[in-house]
């Protein structure tokens, strides 16, 4: 048992940090042949960093397709000294400023956070995660959004004094970080880490409860019907393996009982159905209780 405990550092759409209770239920490391972690799609890592603070690892992997979001993973692994000492300038900016100024503030983070996107140099990854957890801190619930052109275009919240520099979790998060090797790549690139000896935990985008879901995707991309169909097939060649998986995703159940997909998807595993609260939603007393499905193979 590590005695630092870690927190995520962000806030991300369909974040497992309520769920963390449930999720702990399924850990299969009281088996003494798992020694290896994998997580393909990163987020905001509230598993990772509760399977950091809990167990020895010795070999962790995690991935994800959002180029800003690794920016940011590799940033608190490698500069967090860097990266704090400009968010404390952006926190103390920001708590110094009226409202209106504050909205001024942060639309021209966001614009510069865009143009360092596009400019594509890793000379800027350092301010450019800081600008990340900056918006990540004082955007709408946390949201990552890109508009087809891959903009971030989520609006600014309405917190009063948000955390936007937590210099004393950074610094743990830096040091767990350290054993843990971080990939911009897909899921499936995963595959030559994955052995009999690895737990994988997958927490792709989820499938849209309904045809009105105002979230789907956190990139310019979306995570269709077709992709989940792809991630089952690449989920059948980890379970060939002999890896221990557990998989997350909405139940279509919640607004259509006869919707099967999932249960068909996946009908060889375990399907367990459990109570989570929809976060993504600007009216908080529309945030009520649903199941999710969480997938295991053993």
């Amino acid at each position: 048992m590590n005695t630092k405990v870690v927190k995520p550092f962000l806030k991300w759409a369909g974040g497992k940090k309520q769920l963390i209770s449930e999720i702990q239920k399924y850990y299969p490391f009281d088996n003494r042949n798992i020694k290896k972690y994998a997580e393909p799609f990163i987020g905001g890592g509230a598993v990772l960093f509760d399977i950091l603070n809990k167990y020895e690892i010795d070999d962790v992997y995690i991935s994800d397709v959002n180029k800003e979001l690794i920016i940011t993973y590799n940033t608190v692994k490698n500069y967090s000294r860097e990266l704090i000492s400009i968010l404390k300038e952006y926190q103390e900016e920001y708590y110094k400023a009226t409202e209106t100024k504050r909205k001024e503030i942060y639309l021209e983070k966001r614009q510069e956070f865009n143009i360092l996107k596009q400019q594509n140099d890793t000379k800027n990854n350092v301010v450019q995660a800081a600008l990340m957890i900056f918006l990540n801190k004082t955007c709408f619930n946390g949201l990552y959004r890109e508009n087809k052109k891959g903009y971030f275009n989520v609006p600014m919240g309405n917190y009063k004094n948000p955390l936007i520099c937590d210099e004393e979790n950074l610094r743990i998060a830096s040091e767990k970080l350290k054993k843990v090797s971080i990939h911009l790549v897909s899921y499936e690139k995963s595959y030559d880490f994955i052995d009999e000896k690895t737990f994988v935990y997958l927490d792709p985008p989820y499938r849209p409860l309904n045809k009105t879901s105002s979230f789907t995707s956190y990139t310019k991309d979306n995570f269709t019907d077709k992709e989940q169909l792809e991630l089952a097939e690449y989920v059948s060649k980890l379970n060939k393996k002999g890896a221990k998986i557990l998989l997350s995703n909405s139940d279509p159940k919640n607004y259509d009982e006869n919707d099967n997909f999932f249960d068909e998807l996946y009908s060889e595993y375990r399907i367990n159905r459990i109570l989570a609260t929809r976060m993504i939603n600007s009216k908080g007393n529309n945030r009520k209780a649903i199941s999710e499905i969480l997938v295991s193979n053993y």
